[in-house]
């Protein structure tokens, strides 16, 4: 493993560099750039070479006098440090012109040496070949991030998002250690090689603690409490890495317990598919009614745990069936998209980071329009979000196509499994659909529309190799769509190191597939490329001018008559409001209005609680009024109320009187 320490040693060279020239800023931030990536690059080559060939590696080393650390990387590790390499290599080039600020340079260099550590103790962890290499990194990998997390430490709200993520992390960190504890008991060894020795009781309560422990990591629900404040709080390339690979190494965690328990038994899978669906489906609920952007894709890094783990779940599934095909195509389907998650949701945190960074702000109710003067960004951004909606050409579809498949193999089984395949398929279509709303909504929101504050007004995009980053990743995400053949046999290879006793995997029908994909993906790819072909041949001589759309009828619209980020996602944040307790506040009618005849005060008290709720109120998701008329279209259909109410609460809300939690009292 000589490629792969010298591979590491040189990006945590990166780190010290940079801390100790931190007086020096364009020089310590070049370096930090420069040797990172270069380590990266150096180690990304070194595990597609470990993956594609086959080649397991194993080294040793004492420590303490006392104990050794042992490393040893099989495909399951080098499919995983090629994605992590990869990821920080973006990080890394993203980062030289993300942290310019010369007002700041020991902040800048602080955060490069733990950024250079949490590379390097990722890569071990997925590497590490005893409890004692395991457990080091792990810490040094839950360390190194904190700091990042608290990077802005003035502001409280990052300071209580450090906290928390310290707290769930050794939390977790403990169940793991418990995990661990029940191995040695019953081994009486640090290594991994007799873990499948342990009885089945042992078995089935190691795998429960290593599950909480490595599923607080990954953010699955309800252990996700801590990534939706650590990821707003960290840097946007820190918030890339961490949400793009580091909540993976949760993902590793369990299979590669999962390998060593060799359990056979279908409950475990099921426990995984249901741990799945409910992060998936909740993550992407959360997500939908935010209103900070960062927040937002930290809810959706949550979902797309839920995939994964869905396609975990599918594949033991399929191995306590003994079908080898659902088996193969879950767990194969679940790490090509560990692979997908890490390119778009980097690039989609480098692209709000580019945002932030410009503006200033990560409200979305603060934004709009940036697309005609961010256009990089904002073609990247959606790119990242057709991807991560699952739709074609792009590498989102290709990954969750696959988990998909397994579940259809599910199908054929009997009861048990059988309902849980079909709730995976249901699952992952609900997760799909919720998706596709939640980033339409903040397409719409912060880059389609006019600037609905002077934070977005007149702000382009700068930083060479921010704009570079945000590139690459793009097109990885357009080629790994359209030529996903390669890339999903990575992930077959890597499935073989899960020990799953079939002698071989049969390629043939996986080809076969990946080829019907890849016509699908160019065929759609080409037809999209010559419409815009044509349009620009038929536009080529003809004046372009610019005016103001048509307003429905307003001669003089304004930006607050557009979506806000609440009102888009209005009956989604209803699913959670929870009013704050009432009080009693007087209120007037608006000049010149009466309550309707037959219309008593208990009623119009009913009424603006009902329209109250829906159209301005407050929810626990947004923190911000929702919009709508469904209040307005209720009160008509149910035929409670006569219509003047309802023109009453409309021109009432106008006044901006409202508020959830109170309870009105009509002052007539």
């Amino acid at each position: 493993m000589t490629q792969f320490f010298a591979a590491i040693s040189l990006i945590l060279a990166g780190g010290v560099v940079s801390l100790v020239a931190a007086r020096h800023h364009l020089f310590s931030r070049a370096a930090a750039a420069l040797l990172i990536s270069a380590g990266c690059v150096w180690g990304l080559v070194d595990a597609v070479a470990a993956l594609t060939g086959s080649v397991t590696h194993a080294a040793s080393f004492q420590y303490l006098n006392l104990f050794f650390l042992a490393f040893e990387m099989d495909a399951l590790s080098a499919f995983f440090l090629a994605v992590i390499f990869f990821v920080c290599l973006m990080a890394a080039v993203y980062s030289f012109h993300y942290t310019a600020d010369n007002k700041a340079f020991v902040k800048t260099a602080v955060t490069a040496f733990f950024f250079s550590i949490l590379a390097v103790s990722m890569a071990m962890v997925v590497t590490a070949a005893n409890i004692i290499t395991f457990m080091l990194s792990w810490e040094m990998m839950s360390l190194s991030s904190f700091f990042l997390v608290i990077h802005s430490y003035e502001q409280k709200e990052n300071r209580y998002a450090g906290f928390l993520y310290f707290v769930f992390s050794h939390v977790g960190a403990m169940f793991i250690f418990a995990g661990f504890a029940v191995i040695y008991t019953h081994t009486g060894s640090f290594g991994f090689t007799d873990v499948n020795t342990l009885t089945q009781g042992a078995k089935i309560l190691a795998f429960v603690l290593f599950f909480i422990g490595f599923g607080s990591k990954a953010g699955v629900f309800p252990f996700h409490v801590w990534l939706p404040h650590a990821h707003p709080a960290a840097p946007s390339h820190i918030s890339a890495v961490m949400s793009g690979v580091m909540i993976k190494t949760g993902i590793y965690g369990i299979l590669r317990i999962y390998s060593l328990l060799e359990l056979p038994a279908p409950v475990f899978g099921y426990l995984v598919v249901g741990a799945g669906a409910v992060s998936g489906i909740l993550g992407v609920v959360y997500a939908l009614g935010q209103t900070d952007i960062k927040r937002l894709l930290a809810y959706s890094s949550v979902e797309n745990i839920g995939i994964i783990l869905i396609g975990t779940g599918l594949g033991m599934i399929g191995v306590a069936s003994k079908n080898p095909l659902m088996a193969v195509l879950g767990f194969s389907g679940a790490l090509f998209h560990v692979l997908n998650h890490a390119l778009f949701k980097s690039l989609l945190f480098m692209a709000a980071g580019m945002v932030v960074h410009q503006t200033g702000t990560r409200s979305m109710d603060a934004l709009g329009g940036l697309l005609k003067t961010m256009r990089i960004t904002g073609f990247s951004f959606v790119i990242g979000s057709v991807a991560i909606c699952g739709l074609p050409p792009f590498n989102g579809f290709a990954g969750e196509f696959f988990i998909y498949l397994g579940g259809f193999k599910g199908i054929a089984l009997d009861k048990i499994a059988f309902a849980f395949s079909v709730g995976a398929i249901i699952s992952l279509a609900v997760i799909g659909g919720l998706a596709l709303a939640c980033f339409t909504r903040v397409l719409g929101i912060v880059f389609q529309g006019e600037p609905r504050t002077a934070a977005a007004q007149e702000k382009t995009e700068s930083g060479a190799t921010m704009l570079t980053s945000m590139g690459i990743l793009a097109g990885g995400c357009v080629i790994v769509g359209v030529f996903p053949g390669w890339f999903f046999n990575l992930s077959v290879s890597a499935v073989s190191a899960l020990h799953l006793g079939y002698a071989r995997i049969p390629m043939a029908p996986f080809a076969q597939i990946t080829s019907h994909i890849t016509l699908g993906a160019l065929v759609i790819l080409v037809l999209v490329l010559a419409v815009a072909g044509v349009r620009l041949w038929f536009y080529r001589a003809k004046p372009v001018s610019r005016s103001g759309t048509w307003g429905c009828g307003f001669t003089r619209p304004t930006v607050k008559m557009q979506y806000t980020g609440a009102s888009y996602a209005f009956e989604w944040c209803g699913f959670s409001a929870r009013p704050p307790p009432s009080r009693n506040v007087i209120h007037q009618y608006p000049a010149g209005f009466r309550p309707p005849p037959g219309m008593t005060v208990g009623s119009m008290t009913l009424l603006s609680g009902i329209w109250n709720r829906g159209w301005s109120g407050r929810c626990s998701f947004c923190s911000t009024g929702c919009g709508g008329f469904s209040t307005g279209i209720f009160i008509c259909i149910s035929g409670i109320f006569y219509w003047p109410s309802f023109c009453c609460c409309f021109l009432y809300n106008r006044h901006g009187r409202s508020t959830i939690g109170h309870k009105k009292t009509w002052k007539v």
